[in-house]
């Protein structure tokens, strides 16, 4: 209950923080830069290290990757088909690709089923969901704010991009036995990634004109909320067989809002920040009503 209070304490904060006229407009782009480069390298190096990998979860990892393919071909065919612009798509595909698995999804994983079972939201979010976001993520967030890109520039992006090198930085580390001080740093720096996320998102999140972002808002969140976990349901369940506890709970974490930092990365890349803060600020609520009904249907046909 805690972490969802704290979601919408700091989304209202940064909100009003924009209308009051506290902080200045540049605010986004600053807490963004603390984000990229300190909050998540050290969330990387930190949860990577510690991470145990098991082949039979195989499927959960391979989840996030399956659900931002289907939302690349999805969006990107509907962009054509109904000439959207180019950062629509993209926004589209990077917020509504990629899910909260983490802050949003562990809570709920222990609510509805166990902290027995929070391993599989780690396997799902680390191997899943932030490798997507620091590879395919940074080539679609890339690839559709510039125009075009040269495999040598898109090397060189995914490369520089901070995670993905604390990502590679973890796994070179991981024989290593990390000092309890620097376990410490790495949580405290870790955990500013929430607050300062929702804060900018909030700062950027803007009512007027809200109508003309109504059909992608209502198409980005249809697919993260309901579309995108039945494609993992028909494939999982239906044509590979499986069934379990593990299986539900790695289609639950398919089913969880927008990823926030997919938005911060989306709105870095000036990828529809008006549209990204909606799916966001929205998405998370509605999440939870749709989680509910998710888990029911899991847990009684899986």
């Amino acid at each position: 209950m805690a972490n969802i209070v704290l979601l919408a304490v700091c989304l209202v904060a940064g909100f009003g923080l924009r209308k009051t006229g506290r902080f200045p407009a540049a605010t986004p782009a600053a807490l963004n830069g603390f984000i990229i480069h300190i909050s998540l390298p050290a969330l990387a190096i930190l949860h990577i290290h510690h991470l145990k990998l098991d082949s039979s979860l195989a499927l959960t990892a391979a989840m996030a990757w399956l659900l931002f393919g289907c939302s690349w071909l999805l969006f990107s065919s509907v962009g054509k088909l109904f000439a959207l612009d180019r950062n629509t798509i993209g926004a589209l595909t990077l917020v509504a690709g990629l899910g909260n698995t983490s802050f949003v999804g562990l809570p709920m994983i222990e609510a509805y089923f166990g902290k027995e079972y929070l391993g599989v939201g780690i396997i799902a979010d680390q191997l899943g969901s932030f490798m997507v976001l620091s590879t395919l993520g940074i080539f679609v967030a890339t690839y559709y704010s510039s125009g075009s890109v040269t495999p040598r520039q898109m090397a060189r992006k995914i490369l520089l991009f901070p995670p993905f090198q604390a990502l590679l930085l973890a796994l070179l580390l991981k024989p290593v036995l990390f000092p309890d001080w620097a376990v410490t740093i790495l949580e405290k720096l870790g955990s500013t990634l929430t607050p300062l996320a929702l804060v900018s998102v909030g700062f950027q999140l803007h009512f007027g004109g809200m109508k003309a972002l109504l059909k992608p808002l209502a198409g980005g969140l249809f697919f993260k909320l309901l579309l995108g976990p039945a494609v993992i349901y028909i494939l999982y369940v239906v044509l590979f067989g499986a069934t379990g506890t593990i299986m539900q709970v790695t289609i639950f974490e398919a089913a969880m809002a927008p990823m926030i930092t997919a938005g911060i990365i989306a709105i870095d890349h000036d990828l529809k920040p008006q549209l990204v803060g909606m799916l966001v600020g929205v998405g998370i609520p509605f999440s939870f009503v749709t989680l509910y009904f998710w888990h029911l249907f899991l847990t009684r046909g899986v």
